[in-house]
C-alpha cells in the first residue's frame, strides 16, 4: 500500500475520532438537558443544547418522554455508529482487508445506520402528529436527522458488506489453490 493511501486512511481515522467525540458530547448534553428539564427547568437556558420542551412536559409527560426518547436514542446510536467505525479503522489490515471481522463490522455499521434512519423517520412522523394536535415541536427538528439519507446510506453500506463477503470467499479460494 502506498504512503499516500496510508496517510489518507490515518487522516480519516482522526476525523472519525473527532466526530465521535463531538457526537458523545452532543448525546451527553442532550441527556443532561433531559434530566435538567424534568428536575430544574429554569436552568435550561444555561445549558449546551437549550432544548426547552418544558411546555410539552407541562401539557403531556407521555409525549415529552416519547419525543425525548427518539432524540436520545438517535444521538446515542450515532455515537455508537462512529465508535464502530473507529474500531474498524484500527483493526483493519489494509494489506489483506477481506476478513470476517471487517465483514461483521461493516454489516453492523449498516444495521446501526438503518436503525438511525428508521428511528428518525418514526420520530419525524411523531413530530408531525404532535404538530397536528397543536403542540409546538419546532425545537426538535434539528435533532431528528434526514431519515431518507440514513436509510439510503445503510443500503449502500450493506451492498459493500455483500461485496466484502464475496471478497472473503475469493480470498479464501485463492489461498486454497496456492
Amino acid at each position: 500500500m502506498s504512503k499516500q493511501n496510508n496517510f489518507v486512511f490515518k487522516v480519516l481515522s482522526i476525523f472519525s475520532w473527532i466526530i465521535f467525540v463531538g457526537l458523545c458530547i452532543e448525546a451527553g448534553g442532550l441527556l443532561v438537558n433531559f434530566f435538567i428539564s424534568i428536575f430544574k427547568p429554569k436552568w435550561i437556558q444555561n445549558l449546551y443544547q437549550k432544548l426547552d420542551l418544558t411546555e410539552l412536559y407541562n401539557q403531556s409527560k407521555f409525549l415529552f418522554f416519547g419525543i425525548y426518547s427518539f432524540i436520545l436514542c438517535i444521538a446515542i446510536l450515532k455515537a455508537v455508529l462512529f465508535y464502530m467505525i473507529i474500531k474498524l479503522t484500527y483493526k483493519i489490515n489494509l494489506e489483506k482487508p477481506f476478513s470476517t471481522f471487517v465483514l461483521k463490522q461493516i454489516s453492523r455499521i449498516s444495521y446501526y445506520t438503518f436503525s438511525i434512519g428508521i428511528l428518525s423517520y418514526i420520530g419525524q412522523q411523531f413530530n408531525k402528529n404532535l404538530m397536528h394536535k397543536g403542540f409546538d415541536t419546532t425545537l426538535t427538528n434539528p435533532f431528528l436527522p434526514d431519515s431518507q439519507a440514513f436509510i439510503l446510506m445503510a443500503g449502500i453500506i450493506y451492498i459493500i458488506a455483500v461485496i466484502f463477503a464475496k471478497g472473503i470467499d475469493l480470498q479464501n479460494e485463492n489461498e486454497l489453490t496456492i
